[in-house]
């Protein structure tokens, strides 16, 4: 049997996304995994948390599906749903970029139970291995927001969460807070 290597994972994600341009892949923990398409909800809650985060910093942008090499070793890849980093942080790589200077991942359930685990599971700790300082998790089955920080390189130290309708703080280096109000209007 062989083992799937990161460089082959990457070129299988090119040329499935060349036959069917919404499958999206990831690698997690050595298993490629199909992510989920977005539904309009899902998408303005995207929109929603750019606005914000461009409001608390004008050099900021929340890049939505920026495909990152994660783990330990960067030998996954995951697709977050958004990826907050200066604007110039992506400029000259490729569909799997570095993440280097990524201030901040997120993550909106889709309701899926293989996303859903995924989301609240192995992407946390794939993001606290690779040292990304702030992960946001929109929970919209659970009706929750989860704000892991403090990564030690393997998990998170501190996590957060806080019922859509309150506001929770969103770490440094992000340094905002977050009203999670609006949410309740696009959950399942």
């Amino acid at each position: 049997m062989s083992v799937l290597t990161q460089d082959g994972f990457e070129e299988l994600a090119r040329l499935g996304a060349h036959v069917d341009e919404s499958l999206r892949l990831e690698f997690l923990k050595g298993k490629i995994e199909e992510k989920t398409p977005s539904d309009g909800s899902h998408g303005r809650i995207i929109e929603w948390l750019t606005r914000l985060c461009l409001q608390a910093d004008a050099g900021w942008w929340l890049y939505p599906d920026q495909g990152l090499r994660v783990e330990k070793d960067r030998k996954g890849n995951a697709r977050p749903d958004g990826c907050l980093v200066p604007l110039d942080a992506f400029v000259g790589q490729g569909e799997w970029a570095s993440p280097d200077g990524v201030l901040m991942t997120v993550e909106v359930t889709s309701g899926d139970s293989d996303t859903g685990r995924r989301d609240r599971v192995e992407k946390p700790h794939a993001y606290a291995e690779t040292g990304i300082p702030v992960y946001l998790l929109i929970d919209r089955t659970a009706g929750e927001v989860k704000v892991h920080s403090q990564p030690d390189g393997e998990r998170y130290e501190m996590v957060v969460t806080v019922p859509f309708g309150k506001s929770v703080t969103l770490p440094e280096p992000v340094g905002m807070e977050l009203d999670t109000t609006p949410l309740k209007n696009w959950v399942h």
